[in-house]
């Protein structure tokens, strides 16, 4: 089984986020996954997503956030955004509470959560946090 990778540091400003999302999608539909898909749709909503957290919560002023793509064939497409923030970290899975109907943000965690099959966040060394997403790919005959 062949993994491919993708990884790039962006900067933390809107702008970043919006050509994170972008890239994902150009390198998804080179791995194969159309866009427009089911899960190249689902993919650019947990990128947009984590990317804007990167950006807004997750901010040092200087520092980029990264995102990493990793696809296993038949298997899972793993969506990782790191930030050097470590002290902002967002609830485990499972605990999201969702925000009350005037509130303008608090909802992109819960898209990930519906989205994904799996995420998690993980302390990065030496400083800042990982928020991982996991989609299961179909498995070919």
């Amino acid at each position: 089984m062949t993994f491919s990778e993708f990884t790039q540091c962006f900067s933390s400003t809107p702008r970043g986020a919006r050509l994170a999302r972008h890239l994902a999608l150009h390198q998804l539909d080179r791995w194969g996954v159309p866009h427009g898909s089911e899960l190249s749709d689902a993919a650019g909503v947990i990128v947009a997503e984590l990317a804007a957290n990167a950006v807004t919560h997750g901010r040092v002023p200087g520092r980029d956030f990264e995102l990493r793509l990793t696809r296993a064939p038949g298997a899972v497409l793993r969506i990782e955004v790191t930030d050097t923030r470590g002290e902002k970290r967002p609830p485990v899975p499972g605990c999201l509470n969702p925000p009350a109907p005037e509130d303008d943000s608090g909802r992109g965690l819960l898209l990930v959560e519906a989205l994904a099959d799996r995420w998690s966040v993980r302390d990065r060394l030496p400083v800042g946090k990982t928020v991982r997403a996991e989609l299961d790919l179909p498995r070919r005959p």
